[in-house]
């Protein structure tokens, strides 16, 4: 038999794609590979520092506050002890007390006036808008230390400011560090003054992204400002509301250097700690008495645990209250 009756014929072999084809799927490729992955890598610097100055720090201070745990590197595990010290601890109770009292003192009428002033701003009528808006947001561009130190000044009792007006209509001069109401009141002044403006801001962007077509509609059928705003504004500014109630919330409940710098660096916040707030009594703990890192920790927590029950209560009775 010969050779050439026995072998097959080669199978023809596979077309060869032009290279411009290649070129496209190749691109194709890599676009589906850039718009899945590139996203993960634009946000993964900012889970990285979190995860390294923020979510490391917090499973720490929890590790901690099962210890019975010094500064020094010395400790022991003793499980929930701290926590159950804290229901026992009547500074814990008084630093959680002051910080409440000084939290509604300032946060509700800031939120209030900042209201009032971002509904004046965002009417058309009112001329220099772009100046008052620039001026309204200056307090908060000064250093929290500064307002603490000028505050701390015109509340002083024999040569402060305050003393001085009150003096006008009667009123005695007013020790204003030594009871707990006046200290409060000094307190929350600071914090209304420096940060009134920059919630006004966020709640002015908010009212501009509502559709002006709305308030013609209602004042065409004959709607008032006060119905407006009632029935528009505040609906629709809800989600903007929260978020600067929750932002308070936040704010107002680790309030630190204000009460500090008042104190003229006492960390226990007068004589009879009539002041102290949970982060100075945190601080104290945690950082001016080395052997009780651990019961700090707790504290820390214990803070923790308040902020978040309390922005979650806001968030609900805002959203019951505007609808």
């Amino acid at each position: 038999m010969s050779l050439s009756a026995t072998t097959a014929p080669p199978s023809p072999a596979a077309p060869t794609p032009p290279p411009a084809r290649r070129h496209r799927s190749r691109s194709s490729s890599l676009t589906r590979l850039d718009l899945t992955y590139s996203p993960y890598l634009y946000i993964a610097p900012f889970f990285l520092v979190f995860g390294i100055f923020g979510l490391y720090p917090m499973l720490r201070t929890a590790w901690m506050s099962l210890h019975d745990w010094n500064l020094i590197g010395d400790h022991s595990f003793i499980g929930l002890d701290n926590y159950a010290k804290l229901v026992t601890d009547e500074y814990f109770w008084n630093a959680t007390f002051n910080t409440f009292g000084i939290f509604l003192l300032s946060t509700v009428p800031q939120l209030l006036l900042a209201l009032f002033l971002a509904n004046l701003l965002n009417r058309t009528f009112l001329r220099a808008r772009t100046l008052f808006r620039m001026a309204i947001f200056m307090p908060n561009v000064v250093s929290v230390a500064a307002v603490a130190i000028v505050f701390g000044m015109l509340f002083q009792r024999d040569f402060g400011v305050f003393n001085w007006l009150l003096g006008f209509v009667g009123v005695d001069p007013i020790d204003w560090d030594a009871e707990r109401w006046s200290s409060w009141s000094a307190i929350a002044s600071m914090v209304n003054w420096r940060w009134t403006g920059y919630n006004t801001l966020i709640l002015l962007a908010g009212m501009q992204a509502i559709p002006r077509e709305l308030y013609e509609a209602a004042a065409l059928d004959g709607a008032s400002q006060w119905r407006q705003f009632w029935r528009i504004t505040l609906p629709m500014l809800t989600p903007t509301f929260v978020f600067v109630v929750i932002l308070s919330t936040i704010g107002g409940l680790q309030l630190f250097t204000e009460p500090l710098v008042f104190a003229n660096g006492n960390i226990i916040g007068g004589d009879q700690r009539e002041f102290q707030t949970l982060a100075m009594y945190m601080y104290e703990l945690g950082i001016e008495n080395l052997n009780t890192a651990g019961y700090g920790a707790a504290v820390a927590w214990a803070m923790f645990l308040m902020i978040a029950l309390m922005s979650l209560v806001n968030f609900l009775l805002i959203r019951r209250t505007v609808k």
